[in-house]
């Protein structure tokens, strides 16, 4: 081991858990993206099985987090960020499983929406990587920029609803709308969550700068 090894900043365990788990929740929601372009229950099943994985990744970090004293960050911030990109990737998986039970076919609206959740998962994975290399002034511009994209889907949510409640003629248009609405309220949470990763984020910064 050379001089310089003694003096290199270890890699930190939580923020690398939490890394892993914004890698998943990118990965899941391009998933999500590829589902909406093109159903497929095999897509469906390759973002259970990420959701799965990410879960083991958050079991993993709590009980670390438990089992530890002494945390880089406060450790009501680990468990809360690593909640709300869990959050993200678990309302990705349920507004596939959803569309799956329902028989629901994407619109426009909600590959919109998709892509917008990807994009932000993006920014959210960067910010989380920025924490791990000690530049929080950077990590809190992705936070930002993921949660403006996250916004963004609120509006489109809102276009969705307006569009969809629209002149209903009989009983088989109401029961389409109120199986579209609930695919649409499980990408709207979607991107509650990706907005409460960026303020838990924005939170982290605050402390360390």
């Amino acid at each position: 081991m050379g001089i310089r090894d003694l003096f290199k900043r270890r890699p930190d365990r939580f923020i690398q858990g939490l890394e892993r788990q914004a890698a998943l929740t990118m990965r899941g929601t391009e998933l999500l993206v590829e589902y909406m372009q093109q159903p497929a229950a095999a897509i469906e099943k390759r973002l259970r099985a990420t959701e799965k994985e990410a879960d083991e990744v958050r079991r993993i970090l709590i009980d670390e987090l438990l089992r530890t004293f002494v945390t880089p960050i406060d450790r009501e911030d680990i468990s809360a960020l690593s909640r709300a990109i869990d959050d993200v990737l678990d309302y990705a998986y349920t507004t596939v499983d959803e569309m799956e039970i329902l028989k629901v076919q994407p619109t426009p609206h909600m590959t919109r929406i998709a892509a917008l959740l990807h994009d932000a998962a993006v920014e959210l994975d960067l910010a989380v990587q920025r924490l791990e290399d000690n530049h929080p002034g950077v990590a809190s511009d992705h936070a930002q920029r993921a949660r403006a994209i996250e916004n963004r889907v609120e509006n489109v949510y809102r276009e969705a609803l307006a569009e969809l409640f629209r002149d209903p003629h009989d009983l088989d248009d109401v029961v389409r709308m109120l199986k579209l609405r609930e695919v649409y309220r499980h990408l709207s949470n979607a991107a509650d969550r990706g907005v409460e990763a960026s303020n838990v984020i924005t939170d982290i910064v605050v402390k360390m700068t």
